[in-house]
């Protein structure tokens, strides 16, 4: 049976609509460092796949696999693992948002700072070229935003949805979301998010928003092995870390 676009969201996203910014050993593929720490496996990663991750990563290099719940070689270190959840448009009322403006590079201080305070998951000095960041402003200061991250072929993921603890509960991430799902609608193109499996009061939220549970997930990021990366990886490109999921 052949396998969705949403099971190996990153594969699909870096195969297809962000092509462009993929870095590629054999089968494996990457975003750059400073635009996303996924890395993208094949359906069937096998050991060849697994010197090649090697390879692109560099020695003792931090790698964050999504969607991957697999096994992973005996000599490589697992540093997170975590259950998640993938949901996906099922009537979400989107729509404009008249407060909300385009987030752009000159915004991109302010956005990391915004995410430094609250979390939300990987967002880098470029992630903003993944997609359209939407944020909302009071008193010129960014205090909520969201935006466009993974991009499967015919899907969007909306991420990066935060709230400076100071405007919480007054509904603002989601009229981003609402808005940013609005976008991907007008491209004809289907929203979809992940959530962590044990934040339950987003998972909630999401789902009083219109979407609905598709599959879990795993968020999975391990360590590549020193002496094997030493072997393989001669005459590579030069080796980078991951530091957070």
């Amino acid at each position: 049976m052949t396998a969705h676009v949403l099971d190996n969201p990153a594969l699909a996203s870096l195969t297809g609509p962000h092509a462009r910014f993929a870095e590629r050993r054999g089968r494996v593929l990457r975003y750059p460092l400073d635009v996303s720490p996924w890395l993208a496996l094949p359906d069937d990663p096998g050991a060849q796949d697994w010197a090649d991750l090697a390879a692109l990563a560099g020695p003792g290099a931090e790698v964050a696999l999504a969607g991957y719940a697999g096994p992973v070689p005996a000599d490589w270190e697992i540093t997170f693992e975590a259950e998640g959840v993938q949901l996906v448009d099922d009537g979400v009322a989107a729509a404009p948002d008249p407060e909300a403006v385009v987030l752009g590079p000159a915004d991109v201080p302010e956005m990391l700072d915004l995410v430094e305070r609250t979390r939300p998951g990987p967002f880098l000095s470029r992630t903003v070229d993944m997609g359209t960041y939407l944020g909302i402003r009071r008193e010129g200061a960014l205090v909520a935003m969201a935006g466009e991250r993974l991009h499967p072929p015919g899907w969007t993921e909306i991420s990066a949805v935060c709230t400076d603890p100071a405007a919480r509960g007054e509904g603002l991430a989601t009229r981003l979301v609402l808005a940013v799902a609005h976008g991907i609608r007008a491209r004809g193109e289907t929203p979809f998010l992940h959530a962590g499996a044990r934040n339950t009061g987003a998972i909630r939220l999401y789902e009083s928003l219109g979407f609905r549970l598709r599959r879990r997930t795993a968020f999975l990021a391990a360590r590549v092995p020193q002496e094997q990366a030493v072997g393989v990886a001669q005459g590579t490109s030069s080796p980078g870390g991951v530091h957070a999921l």
